[in-house]
């Protein structure tokens, strides 16, 4: 006779194989979003130099596809219920599809903002659509395989977005990044068109919308991405049209934040937040998208300013960030069984953190091969983080509220990014030019060692065919000058990476607050 306790063993609720490919179709989706945020990164002078516009305009094909992305990510949950979760993803999947051969035809500066917009709009839905398949479709013990293989594309995608795009720039033309989502969206179609369960649509919720929150959130997203992107080139509130921006963000939000608080049936659940475990996770959250996508900026922005990378090689530094996660990531599910959540978060967060410490000693030698274990050390860190994390946040939400509970974690780790990048671009200029005027002041043709290497440089000159010591002594002149700059950038690039341990240490301490998951959030 069979023992008492295999009977409940054997009754446990199991997903189906077709809810898997489901699940799976869907996180292509998620990390083929989430690439096309970082892809363009490491192309993009290819990319300028191909539609005909200059760096400052360069920067608006990443800002465009940012803004369409964290515009559409809050409105997902609304109109996946409105339009039904299976034609709302494939239409958007297809059209997404379309924009990106769009963008590989841009041939100016408006058509490629224009398709990038787009593309990051329709794009946007396919990373909360992903997580919110895993808290409804999937029992809650296999949740946590979800949530690791969501993880991955959430952490993996920005780390190797760059080494794909590089690759693919150098060797194929940059074109053949936007080209390349043909066949993941492909594969996504054939595997979720024949398995994504039908329902009907609901268009009478369409009459309920939250119209007026819709179109405050996405002027004041719009806005505020826009000053975040483009607020260091423009000297932040020195340029008047980033103060009519902010102005006009500040306004907007505050407006929407109001709405979302008096109205009945808001677009983004607001009230969620004062939930204690995902009030402190989302916080985590941020953090943790301010210093995973801060890192993605600042390490190829050093190869590139200070090293002279081109985009492959900086693709192949960074691929020792991605890579290690996949081996890493699959365990953590079994690692979720046996310790507690919080302690898993807190351990990937101070490992992510030591990484960006070692960080902190950078030199005129320190370079792609010097950069290896810290990047290996980060991969650990990053994909300890966001499957126990999405775990703790998500404790205790009833699936009716998933899919606004996916759409503000998500956003908010995605403004988290962006929030991130600015601040670190400005960290690394301010930085800059503090470094710089201490180590200009030291460095004058009266001081001593001064003198003797512009005398020594001076010597060289003239031994190798300059003939007039004065334009000698000129040339040694210029290049202590561009020495000192550069050791001054080396400086503020390691000032940053503090700041990312620091922010890291912080989303440490949010999430040893949050309360341990019950039973029932397990």
């Amino acid at each position: 006779m069979p023992a008492t306790g295999a009977l409940p063993s054997a009754a446990i609720e199991r997903a189906s194989l077709r809810t898997w490919i489901s699940v799976l179709g869907c996180m292509l989706g998620a990390l083929i979003a989430v690439l096309d945020i970082q892809i363009t990164n490491s192309s993009l002078p290819n990319i300028e130099g191909g539609i005909g516009t200059g760096v400052d305009n360069g920067t608006w094909i990443s800002t465009s596809y940012l803004i369409g992305e964290i515009i559409m990510i809050p409105l997902t949950d609304f109109f996946s219920r409105t339009f039904s979760f299976r034609r709302f993803l494939l239409g958007s999947l297809v059209l997404f599809l379309v924009c990106s051969v769009a963008c590989a035809f841009a041939t100016n500066l408006g058509q490629m903002i224009v398709t990038r917009g787009l593309q990051g709009f329709f794009g946007g839905c396919l990373i909360p659509l992903a997580f919110t398949i895993v808290l409804t479709k999937l029992p809650r013990h296999q949740q946590p395989v979800g949530l690791a293989i969501f993880a991955t594309t959430a952490t993996f995608g920005p780390s190797i977005g760059p080494t794909i795009g590089g690759y693919l720039t150098e060797h194929y033309g940059w074109q053949y990044i936007f080209f390349i989502n043909l066949i993941p969206g492909a594969a996504m179609l054939a595997v979720l068109v024949p398995t994504l369960e039908r329902t009907k649509m609901q268009l009478h919720l369409l009459k309920q919308g939250d119209w007026y929150g819709i179109a405050f959130m996405t002027v004041g997203l719009a806005c505020l991405q826009t000053v975040l992107d483009e607020g260091n080139k423009d000297d932040w509130f020195g340029s008047p049209f980033i103060v009519h921006l902010s102005i006009v963000a500040a306004v907007c939000l505050t407006v929407f934040v109001v709405i979302e608080l008096n109205i009945e049936r808001p677009l983004v659940q607001l009230r969620l937040l004062l939930r204690r475990n995902f009030g402190l996770g989302t916080v985590a959250n941020v953090l943790v998208g301010f210093a995973l996508f801060g890192s993605v900026y600042v390490l190829p922005a050093y190869l590139d300013e200070v090293q002279g990378y081109n985009a492959e090689q900086i693709g192949v530094v960074l691929a020792w960030v991605g890579l290690p996660q996949l081996f890493i990531i699959p365990f953590m599910p079994v690692l979720m069984k046996r310790f507690d959540a919080r302690l898993l978060v807190i351990a990937g967060l101070a490992i992510f953190a030591a990484s960006c410490f070692m960080n902190t000693h950078l030199s005129f030698d320190v370079g792609g091969q010097q950069l290896t274990m810290t990047n290996v050390v980060r991969a650990l860190g990053q994909a300890m983080v966001l499957s126990p994390l999405a775990s703790i946040t998500m404790a205790g939400m009833p699936p009716a509220e998933a899919g606004q509970a996916s759409g503000l974690f998500n956003m908010m780790r995605s403004l988290g990014g962006a929030v991130g990048t600015a601040a670190l671009a400005t960290v690394i200029t301010k930085r800059e030019q503090f470094h710089s005027n201490i180590v200009g002041q030291s460095v004058t043709p009266f001081g001593e060692t001064a003198r003797g290497f512009l005398s020594s440089l001076q010597d060289y000159y003239l031994a190798h065919g300059m003939t007039d010591p004065a334009k000698a002594h000129h040339q040694a002149e210029i290049l202590l000058g561009s020495l000192v700059e550069r050791q001054a950038l080396i400086m503020a690039f390691s000032d940053t990476f503090f700041v990312l341990g620091a922010i890291l240490v912080v989303a440490a301490a949010a999430v040893a607050l949050t309360g341990r998951p019950g039973v029932s959030a397990r």
